[in-house]
């Protein structure tokens, strides 16, 4: 029988080890990230498909190269990385959606990683600056209105799958808690992809566009006060008013790093000496240590960037309405597991042949055993989109200027600067320039 036990328990470290997504290849390339260093971090990257990176991480890949690569400056791979991304978000999401709750045997990161909405979300964004840094205001658009369609079909975007969820889960146990509130998102619309697509429907000439997205950033703020919850930019009006002889400057600064996903457990206690892991994934900030940013032209003029969203408040803000979802799932698998533990113990008692008995309890402890082990989060995210963004606007004459965007700590001491040369302005032309710091 001690043979017996020990292939029991070996079969289920094997399933449980098999069974986890680790962060642990993602140290060199955050650390190369942190500091700057996007092409090595991008390297690092690479260099894990196939082993940090597996099959079912496609769509993880594909952002993490996106982000890296429109930070190395190379648009077209960044462009062809987050429109891969994209499309496998949505096949992705189609397939876990259809498929029964019951057949995920033992925790969400043995399927596809489907994406997170803030990321689905964001990588619209970054293609957008893409396809602007390219030359291309036909295809930034089209980038912009991408987000604006996902966003009006977030908030719906997970009821059928939460009730059948949730109705699964009730069945099983009726005691199970649930805060209705907790797992509502209250985001239906982006103020940085509002602000951007004034910014392109302006270049473009399409001036009542703009003026409908300028006015949508001030309703972002007004309806969202959860997320946002600092002041609109002051020159947000000074956008559609700009002379006909004059130009403008506009600057975009990320700082800061996107959140991570932690593991928060809870357990449920069931007949007996039972219960049930539930091991869930929480959105959690990563600390910046920037504070605030400005421009500081060559000239001696200096101007105060403004902070338009708070992307990791969004992250954590638009995860609710998956996290509904993701907790009646883990909540009917969970029982699943301990239901099998309960009926081989209940087995076990009412045996009467002593060897069977024994091994029917060793199967019990076994099943419980792996229960436990194999309940774990699915942590896995992107973790090279910004924290932050800022943005500022210059009405200035015609002509080429030389600035530096700095980025301040608390403290009011410097944490980087990053350099602009000779940059262009004409009437009627937009000059955008995107500045990153992720310290």
């Amino acid at each position: 029988m001690n043979k017996t036990f020990y292939a029991v328990l070996a079969a289920l470290c094997v399933l449980t080890l098999a069974s986890c997504a680790s962060v642990e290849h993602s140290k060199g390339p955050d650390a190369s990230f942190a500091s700057g260093d996007y092409q090595a971090a991008l390297k690092q990257v690479r260099a894990q498909k196939g082993k940090g990176y597996r099959d079912k991480d496609a769509v993880l890949f594909n952002l993490d190269v996106g982000m890296l690569s429109h930070y190395a400056g190379d648009l077209t791979e960044s462009s062809k990385r987050l429109r891969d991304a994209e499309r496998g978000i949505e096949a992705a999401f189609t397939k876990s959606v259809t498929q029964e709750v019951s057949s995920y045997l033992v925790n969400d990161s043995t399927k596809e990683y489907p994406g997170e909405d803030y990321e689905d979300i964001y990588l619209n964004v970054f293609n957008s600056l893409n396809y602007y840094r390219a030359g291309s205001l036909d295809g930034a658009l089209v980038e912009i209105r991408r987000i604006d369609n996902k966003l009006k079909y977030l908030s719906a975007k997970y009821g059928v799958a939460t009730s059948n969820a949730q109705r699964a889960a009730l069945e099983k146990n009726r005691d199970v808690p649930y805060d209705a509130e907790a797992h509502t998102t209250k985001f239906a619309n982006s103020a940085l992809a509002r602000y951007l697509g004034m910014l392109f429907y302006r270049a473009d000439g399409l001036y009542d566009d703009a003026r409908i997205d300028r006015d949508q950033v001030k309703l972002a703020f007004a309806n969202h006060k959860n997320v946002y919850g600092f002041p609109v930019p002051s020159s947000l009006d000074e956008e559609l008013s700009v002379p006909r002889d004059m130009g403008r400057i506009n600057v975009i600064a990320f700082s800061g790093k996107g959140p991570v996903k932690t593991e928060k457990v809870d357990r449920i206690f069931l007949k007996g000496n039972n219960w049930v892991k539930i091991a869930l994934p929480v959105m959690t900030k990563r600390p910046s240590a920037v504070a605030r940013a400005d421009v500081l032209f060559d000239d001696g003029r200096r101007f105060d960037l403004e902070v338009i969203e708070d992307m990791a408040a969004v992250a954590a803000e638009t995860f609710k309405a998956k996290a509904g979802f993701i907790y009646f799932k883990t909540i009917v698998r969970s029982i699943a597991k301990t239901t099998t533990s309960m009926a081989l113990e209940k087995s076990a008692k009412k045996t009467k042949d002593s060897d069977g008995a024994f091994l029917l309890g060793l199967l019990s402890l076994g099943t419980q055993i792996y229960a436990e082990a194999s309940e774990q989060a699915d942590l896995r995210i992107s973790r090279y989109f910004p924290g932050k963004a800022h943005v500022g606007g210059f009405t200035v004459e015609p002509g080429t200027y030389s600035f530096t965007v700095r980025y301040f700590n608390g403290a009011n001491r410097l944490v980087e600067s990053v350099r602009f040369d000779s940059v262009e302005v004409q009437p009627g032309r937009l000059s955008l320039s995107e500045a990153v710091c992720v310290k």
